[in-house]
Formats: C-alpha cells, structure tokens, sequence
C-alpha cells in the first residue's frame, strides 16, 4: 500500500511551531528526564534544548516501543530521534519547501542518533546509546515520526551533557552553567538589603506603617527564592536532578510574586499612607491579580517540571503569557486611579505644595514601574533572542539587575522617615506648586 507522505504545510507549521517555542521561552532545564509517551501520533516531539561544548554528550535511552498503525505495517527507519541546530532549522525547512513528501530523517543537516530500526528485536523493543557532540553548538532533541498514520507508544530516558576539564560531568547548558553562582550572588544582595531594610524601619519607628513590614516580607521572599533557584541550579548542574530544590523555588516563587504584584498594588493605591483603607475597585483589582498569579505559578510548574515533549506544554505557555499581561496591565490602573484622585483634590482641599510632592512621588512610581514591566518583559526577551547559546546567562542576570534596581528604587521612594513627602507642606512654595497644579503637568 502507498504511503500517504505529510503534506508541506503540515511539516512547515511543525517546524514553525518548534522555532516560536525555541524564541519565546528559555532554554529547557537540562535534567535527565524519564517520561512515558503513551499513543502519541505527533510527526514531531521535541524534547531538549541544550548548548553543548565540545566535549557535549546525549544519551537516549527507548523501552517497551511500540507502534500501532491503521495502515500496513510502518518502515521502522521513518521513525527515529535527531539533534538539530538552529542554523541548520533554515536549511531543513528549505528542503521542505522543495519537497514537501521530503522526511526529516532524511535531510543531511541534522544529526542523526538512531531510528527504530535499531531497536533489539520484541518483546523488548530497547535502545539504549551515548553519542558524542564535537560541534560546539546549541541543539535541539527531536524524535520524528514520519509514518502516517501512525502511534507511537514508549519509555524514554534523556540525558544531556558537558564535560569540564574532562571529567566533570555538568548537565547545565553552556549558557547556563554560571546562573548558580550569579543566583547565589543576588540571594546575598537581597539578604543584606532586607537587614537594612529592617534597620531603617527601626530606626524610624514612628513612620512605619504596615505596608512597611509588607515590603520587608517580599524581600525575604525573594532572597529564600534566589538561594532556591541557585541550589536548584548548582544540584541540576552536578548530579542532573535538583533534589527537591526545585519544590522550595517553587513554593518561594509563587509567594514572591502574588506578594510583588500585591505591594504594587497596595503601593500604588496609597494604602496606610495616604488612607487606611482600599476602595471597592482596587479590592477588585487585588481579587482579580491574585487569583491569576496562581493559575500562572501553576502553568509555570507545569513548564518547568515537564518539558516541551507534553501535548499540552503549549497551552500551558500560552495560559502563562496571557495572565502575566492581564497582571501586568491591572497592576497600573490603581496608580493612575491614585494620581487621577490627586488631581481632583489639589482643586479642593486647597494644599496645593502636599498634592504636588504626593503627584510628583506618584507619578515617578508609575514610570518606575512601566520601565521595570517594558524592561523585564520585552528587553529581557530580545536580550534572550539575540544573545549567542553561551551567553543565555546574560538575559538572567539582565533581569536580575533590573529587579534589584526597581525594589532599590520603590523601598527609597516610600521608605519609612520623619519627613518624607508624602507630609512636606513648604508654605513658601505654595504658589508655585499650584501654578504647577494649573498647567497640567501631571497628565498620563
């Protein structure tokens, strides 16, 4: 019976889909994974993303193999596993295009690791093999299923990695070998930076308001989830697996970030400076982003602890992309809301020198905060599209930068003091400050 070839378009949006994936998020974690694929007739599974040096290795090991088709029984050598490099992901997709019955396994830019038919014989159905990587290169572990019509059920076992000073096995990407230590660095930053946080809030007692221990908490929480992150990444380095480490930076994760969003919020609001309470839309604001930063700690668990070989990581991306929008999005409002309320009773209360520092202080938050999300969210990303495999570690530390530079500026601008500007009242410069008010220079 002829076999039915995958058509062009279906090949192209596979490998499409593949380079959106490899753009839009990180390089995978490279642990060594076991996992099942049960009746899986995708043409193509990717399962790692790693840089290796030039003394890189990948071991892939397949049990209980088998395959179920509605057709005659497939040709074992249209099934196999393949590393693929970037740049060779143009070239193959140039094949394509020129042929689109052309099957990847095929193609002279990828390098070929084994196809099923290597396996032993049933009931066994095993491999088990290490190839060695000479080319200094970021690559892709793909498993192709050029059968049609085909389901494919087995056991895999991925193990990836590099060799330092030829005998140390390190299982981190050569982008991503240094992000213990560059980790471990900002968890004492952060360490030291909540001390002083403290000392100044007891060395101004009378200024302290609840918001205060507030920031105190999110700052511990972000040191516990970088001492975490670099654990996690030192024990994944070494021995493959992060040892529980991984459940830790989770659980810190997900504290920190519902606290960052929470502190923004309340920050922005004015809460326990300005006025002891929150308006039923800002309540709103608060019931809205909490609950999304759980659907998205729970999305990025699922990113993080399976990989991009599950039917549904996509989903997952996709759920993780659009609540991190939506809470950066209503993260502004409350600002905007406070600067609006400003304006209106600067008109009124006739305290025009206190509304201008509080409108000036409110409205430099705000910039702070759309320059941290632009930054974060779209320079980080362009840093970690553009930076060559062995620099990944520079977006990160980017990041990481950027994050220690905002909470350095928040905790100054609302730092518990005798006098800080919320309460400055200069008499004489009452006129000028309302002549400010007048101009409308505060406008969004």
């Amino acid at each position: 019976m002829t076999k039915t070839p995958l058509t062009f378009l279906q090949v192209l949006s596979i490998f499409s889909f593949s380079v959106l994936l490899l753009l839009l998020l990180p390089s995978v974690t490279a642990e060594i994974k076991t996992l099942t694929i049960t009746a899986d007739s995708r043409p193509m599974i990717l399962f790692e993303k790693f840089g290796f040096t030039h003394t890189g290795h990948v071991t892939v090991s397949v049990s209980g193999v088998s395959v179920a088709s509605t057709l005659s029984s497939p040709d074992p050598s249209r099934l196999g596993f393949f590393l693929l490099s970037e740049e060779s992901l143009l070239q193959v997709l140039m094949e394509l295009q020129q042929n689109p019955s052309f099957c990847v396994l095929d193609s002279q830019y990828i390098l070929s690791l084994f196809t099923f038919r290597d396996l032993s014989p049933p009931p066994h159905a095993s491999f088990n093999q290490s190839y060695p990587v000479s080319s200094p290169n970021e690559y892709s572990l793909f498993f192709a299923n050029c059968a049609p019509e085909s389901q494919v059920t087995m056991s895999v076992r991925t193990t990836v990695y590099n060799i330092d000073n030829g005998k140390t096995k390190d299982y981190l990407s050569a982008g991503q070998t240094q992000l213990p230590a560059l980790y471990f660095l900002f968890s004492l930053a952060y360490f030291a930076f909540l001390v002083f946080w403290i000392h100044t809030c007891y060395r101004n007692k009378r200024s302290v308001h609840r918001i205060h221990m507030l920031m105190a908490g999110l700052l511990l929480m972000k040191a516990l989830n970088l001492i975490c992150a670099a654990e996690d990444k030192h024990y994944v380095k070494v021995t493959g697996t992060p040892h529980g480490w991984d459940v830790l930076f989770y659980i810190f994760q997900f504290i920190r970030v519902v606290l960052l969003f929470t502190v923004i919020v309340l920050v922005g609001t004015g809460w326990s400076f300005l006025k002891p309470f929150l308006q039923e839309k800002e309540k709103k604001v608060l019931m809205i982003v909490i609950p999304l930063q759980v659907l998205a700690n729970v999305a990025s668990v699922v990113i993080g602890e399976t990989g991009p070989f599950i039917k549904d990581w996509v989903t997952w991306n996709q759920v993780f992309l659009l609540v991190d929008i939506v809470c950066c999005c209503a993260i502004i409002f409350p600002i905007v809301w406070s600067i609006r309320s400003l304006r209106e009773t600067s008109k009124t209360d006739g305290k025009a020198a206190r509304n201008l520092a509080k409108l000036t202080l409110f409205r430099q938050f705000y910039i702070v905060v759309i320059g941290y999300l632009y930054f974060t969210r779209i320079v980080v990303f362009a840093l970690r599209t553009i930076a060559a495999y062995r620099y990944q570690w520079v977006s990160n530390a980017a990041e990481e930068i950027a994050s220690l530079a905002f909470y350095l500026v928040m905790f100054y601008m609302f730092q518990p003091a005798e006098k800080n500007e919320y309460f400055v009242l200069d008499e004489e410069e009452e006129e000028a400050a309302m002549a400010a008010l007048r101009e409308e220079e505060f406008e969004l």
